[in-house]
């Protein structure tokens, strides 16, 4: 794989952001952190950033201003981080609902979106109880809902990496090295 030789590799990443998209429980924050720390890289996840400015959690900007106000919190970052390079960016599972954020996103950096099929997006997300979207009872019929939804967003994306049926470390290799492939041309 890449990292067997990647001691030149490292030292020429290209300088574009890494951006990590796709649906919730696809890997996008736990990939993106080893990428950063193999990268030597700024690890951004979107969600976290938003949290910290905003002072509270996303469910509660869902739960006292609504989905409107966190997807314009979430735009305006986009934006700023548009302008910033060197970066691997972990971004929410709803990026994609606003065109205009994967284009300023890609303007700086590769866009690869993860993808997992809906049972091993509930497996993953089961235990967490902070996904404003999959609040209450019957949380798979929600995300096969959801993801019926996106479904066609995520795959517009050109660059895929399917995280079913892979560890950890092999999804950020295959990552890792599209994201080379692509930036390096």
């Amino acid at each position: 794989m890449l990292r067997e030789n990647s001691k030149t590799v490292k030292d020429h990443y290209p300088e574009h952001n890494l951006v990590l998209v796709g649906f919730m429980g696809t890997g996008k924050s736990t990939v993106g952190k080893i990428l950063a720390k193999r990268m030597n890289r700024t690890f951004i996840d979107m969600d976290r950033k938003i949290e910290e400015r905003e002072k509270t959690s996303i469910s509660t900007i869902f739960a006292e201003h609504g989905e409107a106000r966190f997807r314009g919190l979430e735009s305006a970052l986009a934006l700023e981080l548009a302008v910033t390079t060197k970066n691997v960016i972990a971004c929410g599972g709803g990026i994609v609902l606003n065109e205009a954020n994967l284009i300023a996103l890609g303007m700086a950096g590769v866009v690869i979106c993860l993808s997992a099929e809906p049972t091993a997006i509930l497996e993953r997300v089961s235990r967490n109880n902070n996904r404003p979207l999959l609040g209450g009872d019957d949380k798979f019929e929600k995300i096969k809902t959801l993801f019926e939804a996106r479904r066609e967003l995520y795959a517009a994306i050109n660059h895929q990496v399917a995280t079913d049926g892979h560890t950890l470390e092999e999804v950020s290799d295959l990552v890792e090295t599209l994201y080379c492939n692509v930036a390096g041309k």
